[in-house]
C-alpha cells in the first residue's frame, strides 16, 4: 500500500492519510481580519487531506502585518472560522490553525489604528510588503517588547489557541519560521536583548518554548504542533548558527510531548533539516518543501518523517489526494491571483473530471 494513504495518529489528531495541506497565506480575509465565504469554500474543497494546516492567523491586532490576513482574537473572527471548520468536518476532514504573529515584518497600513509593530529588539526588517492603501511599503520601525510585554504576547498566543478550539479547530500550529516573531527571538541577528530572552541560544528560544508550553497547557499538548525551517533568511533574518538554534528549541520543548514538528527543507547548503529533526525533535515529523507524490511516499517509506505537506500542489488541485492515489495529472496555478481578493484563482480551481 502506498504509505501516503496509511492512517496516522499525531497526538490527539487521527489522520485518514499522510497528505497534509501546508499553511499558505492567500490574503482572502476582509479588512477586519475576518475570514470570508470564499475561505469556507476553499478549505472545504481540500478536506480530503489527512490534515489541513490553515493559513497563519494573528493572535492579536499587533500580530497582523500583511494585507487581508485573518486573525483569531475576537468573537467575529471565531464565528467566521467556525464556518470554515464546520465545512471541513462535514467532509470528514481535520483542520488545525497556524498561529502567526509577524512581529517586525509588518506595516501600519495593514493594521487597525493604534496597533503597534513589535519585535524582540528595535531593529527594522530590511524588506518591503504590499498594502492595498499604499502599494509596496517599507516595514515599520518596531517597538522593542519589554520583559513584561513578552509575557503578555505569550498570553495572547494562549488565548488564541483557546479561541481556535472554540472556533472548531482540531488544534494549532505555532509558526516559528519565515522571519516572524518567534524566529525574530530565535535568530542572533534580530535579537539583541539583554534580559533572559536574549544572549545565549537557550535564552533566545525561551519565547517560542514558553508559547508552546502555554498553548499545550491550555488545549492539550496532543493538539499543538510547531513549524520550523532552520536557516530560512526570509524577512531579513540572519542567524550565526541556524542548526544549533533549531536543536535548542527542539530540546527545550521535548518534555511537552507535542503532536508534531512541521519541518521544512533548509536553504542552507549542507544542513539536512529532516535528519536534524529526526535526531533531535523527539516527535512525529511532517516534512515540507519540494515534494511530489512519489518522492513523498519514498520519504515516508525511508523513515524520514511520518507525513508530508504540500503547498503549491494544493492551490490548483483541490482534490490532490485523489489525484495522487489515482495517478491523475497534477495541474499548475495562476501566480497572478495568489494574493488577490475574491474567488478567482482561489476557490474556483476544479476537481479532476477526466
Amino acid at each position: 500500500m502506498n504509505p501516503l494513504f496509511q492512517p496516522l495518529r499525531l497526538g490527539e489528531l487521527q489522520l485518514a492519510n499522510r497528505i497534509v495541506m501546508a499553511p499558505m497565506t492567500r490574503s482572502r480575509a476582509d479588512s477586519r481580519a475576518v475570514p470570508t465565504a470564499e475561505m469556507v469554500d476553499y478549505y472545504r474543497q481540500r478536506a480530503g487531506a489527512g490534515l489541513i494546516v490553515a493559513e497563519g492567523a494573528a493572535p492579536s491586532a499587533e500580530g497582523l502585518g500583511y494585507c487581508r490576513t485573518p486573525g483569531i482574537f475576537n468573537s467575529e473572527q471565531v464565528a467566521a472560522w467556525r464556518a470554515v471548520t464546520d465545512a471541513v468536518h462535514a467532509e470528514g476532514g481535520l483542520i488545525v490553525l497556524q498561529l502567526m504573529h509577524v512581529g517586525r515584518a509588518a506595516s501600519r497600513h495593514n493594521k487597525p489604528v493604534g496597533a503597534r509593530t513589535v519585535a524582540p529588539s528595535a531593529l527594522r526588517a530590511n524588506t518591503q510588503l504590499y498594502s492595498d492603501a499604499a502599494g509596496m511599503v517599507d516595514t515599520d520601525e518596531p517597538h522593542a517588547l519589554s520583559t513584561q510585554e513578552v509575557a503578555e504576547v505569550v498570553r495572547q498566543y494562549r488565548d488564541a489557541a483557546v479561541l481556535a478550539r472554540e472556533a472548531g479547530f482540531d488544534g494549532v500550529e505555532l509558526h516559528c519560521t519565515s522571519g516572524y516573531l518567534p524566529m525574530q527571538f530565535m535568530a542572533s541577528g534580530s535579537n539583541r536583548r539583554e534580559d533572559h530572552y536574549g544572549g545565549s541560544v537557550e535564552n533566545r528560544v525561551r519565547f517560542p518554548a514558553e508559547v508552546l508550553a502555554a498553548m499545550a497547557e491550555a488545549i492539550g499538548a496532543g493538539r499543538v504542533g510547531y513549524r520550523m525551517c532552520p536557516g530560512n533568511p526570509y524577512n531579513d533574518i540572519q542567524d550565526e548558527d541556524p542548526a544549533g538554534t533549531a536543536v535548542a528549541l527542539m530540546k527545550a520543548v521535548t518534555p511537552l510531548e507535542l503532536a508534531y514538528l512541521h519541518i521544512m527543507r533548509s536553504p542552507v547548503a549542507g544542513l539536512d533539516a529532516f535528519a536534524l529533526a529526526r535526531e533531535h525533535g523527539q516527535t512525529a515529523l511532517i516534512l515540507n518543501d519540494g515534494f511530489d507524490g512519489p518522492s513523498a511516499a519514498a520519504a515516508i517509506e525511508a523513515g524520514q518523517g511520518e507525513a508530508v505537506s504540500f503547498a503549491r500542489h494544493f492551490i490548483g488541485n483541490p482534490d490532490l489526494p485523489q489525484r495522487l492515489r489515482n495517478g491523475w495529472p497534477v495541474t499548475g496555478f495562476d501566480r497572478k491571483t495568489l494574493y488577490s481578493a475574491g474567488p478567482a484563482g482561489y476557490s474556483d480551481y476544479p476537481a479532476w473530471s477526466g
